[in-house]
């Protein structure tokens, strides 16, 4: 019977040429479709149901003749996706369920060797040291597969952690100035909430030791990678490097920005990608699309074209950096999150950068739901430095302009918007939270 061994390479494929990265893709990809065709239900479903023999992709080319999965397929047959024993299963971690139905992924010893191994190539890339102190503004509990990952790669790396978890924005600054962490992981837009706090009460947070910051969850850049107004916002304040990652639980896998800032590395031993057009058709670099993934090395629930919902691009020029990988652009949206209101199209992210231009703006959540009418409909809670029909007036107009509509605003204490951010079943910091009617998988 097929099996996956994975294990580190010998030889690090970041600095790689295109060659020796196809040279390793190759064969990794032919062992997982083998592995898929003797030990995945699902994939041993697909097929047959299409006809296909693994055995005649003989390129890497080859992989777009293959169909594609999709979130519906991973949330209607879950279980079908396991191609271990429970008994094997080491980790059980679950998605956000901000796209629908949560789905679990089980990860063997083995996967989560790889996930770690991922994680210490992630903070090398982002200028990561043996001697850093990270303090990781995140849950490690929740099934949340992020904070199990954060934390093996650090201490792969040989650097130290403080879990501290999401929320509480009183002790994460007190933790800054006790434990004197160099890095802190995080959300960027709490980070920007930290900032605003820490002015308020008088704490200079150039005089820290914070040196960089991983950014989670959120864009800090705009698609030409210039940083975005919310990076704007922490760096105008604090003499910091942000660093951008972006991740999935489905993928296993990060893209990681290196200190050029001009997208998040492809890590090319863990990960296949493409970008789909509408009709599934692969786009050249430069175009955008929907990232679509297929895992190399995984033994629990590896996935096979998997469309992520997120819409980005690829960039294949050189680095300046050295590596020679691929690089994934910011992702400009969610398929799922797209908002039809008002008879406009827009993504939370627009939302997000109108809101982050305002100075007097601390912290918001964009709500979306379902009318009586069955219409999309947009709320956003604020919480301001300071509040007066002025400020509230130029948000409005900012929002206007930037959309072309404009949403309900109720202003809240910052506590009460925090609070909406991080509540009871987030693992993370949230500022946007869909209560749409979703219909079912069918």
């Amino acid at each position: 019977m097929p099996s996956l061994s994975w294990k580190p390479n010998s030889k690090s494929l970041e600095f790689a040429s295109p060659e020796e990265i196809a040279d390793y893709q190759l064969p990794a990809l032919r062992r997982q479709l083998d592995y898929l065709a003797a030990h995945s239900p699902f994939y041993r479903s697909l097929f047959e149901q299409h006809g296909i023999d693994v055995a005649r992709i003989t390129t890497l080319v080859d992989l777009a003749r293959l169909p594609v999965t999709t979130k519906t397929d991973l949330q209607r047959r879950n279980w079908d996706f396991l191609c271990v024993p429970r008994s094997q299963v080491a980790e059980y971690c679950s998605t956000s369920g901000t796209l629908g139905l949560p789905v679990t992924i089980c990860l063997t010893r083995a996967d989560l060797d790889r996930l770690y191994y991922n994680e210490f190539l992630s903070f090398a890339c982002a200028d990561g040291r043996p001697d850093d102190v990270y303090q990781l503004m995140l849950t490690l509990d929740r099934q949340f597969m992020a904070g199990v990952a954060y934390y093996g790669g650090i201490l792969r790396s040989g650097a130290s952690a403080i879990r501290l978890g999401p929320g509480n924005i009183k002790s994460q600054l007190d933790t800054i100035l006790q434990l004197r962490p160099t890095v802190l992981v995080g959300v960027p837009s709490f980070i920007s909430t930290l900032v605003g706090y820490a002015r308020e009460v008088g704490i200079d947070l150039n005089s820290t030791s914070v040196q960089r910051i991983i950014c989670i969850g959120e864009s800090i850049r705009r698609e030409g990678f210039e940083p975005n107004a919310l990076a704007e916002k922490i760096t105008g304040a604090w003499n910091v490097q942000l660093y951008s990652t972006y991740a999935s639980t489905e993928k296993q896998t990060a893209f990681t920005e290196c200190g050029q800032g001009r997208g998040g590395h492809h890590q090319p031993e863990l990960l296949l990608f493409e970008i789909l057009d509408e009709q599934d058709q692969v786009l050249p670099a430069g175009r955008f699309g929907e990232l679509t993934i297929t895992t190399l090395g995984v033994e629990g629930m590896p996935l096979l074209r998997y469309k992520t919902g997120d819409i980005c691009a690829y960039y294949d020029e050189p680095c300046a950096c050295g590596r020679t990988t691929r690089r994934l652009s910011p992702i400009v949206g969610r398929k799922q999150q797209l908002i039809k209101y008002k008879g406009t199209t827009v993504y939370p992210q627009a939302i997000f950068n109108a809101l982050n231009t305002q100075p007097d703006v601390a912290a918001y959540v964009v709500e979306a739901f379902t009318s009586d009418m069955g219409t999309d409909e947009l709320k956003i809670s604020l919480a301001l430095h300071q509040q007066s029909d002025a400020v509230v007036g130029s948000i409005r107009q900012a929002l206007q302009a930037s959309l072309r509509v404009l949403p309900t605003l109720q202003v809240l204490p910052l506590a009460q918007v925090l609070a909406m951010q991080n509540s009871e079943n987030k693992r993370k910091p949230s500022s946007f939270i869909d209560q749409r009617r979703i219909p079912p998988p069918a």
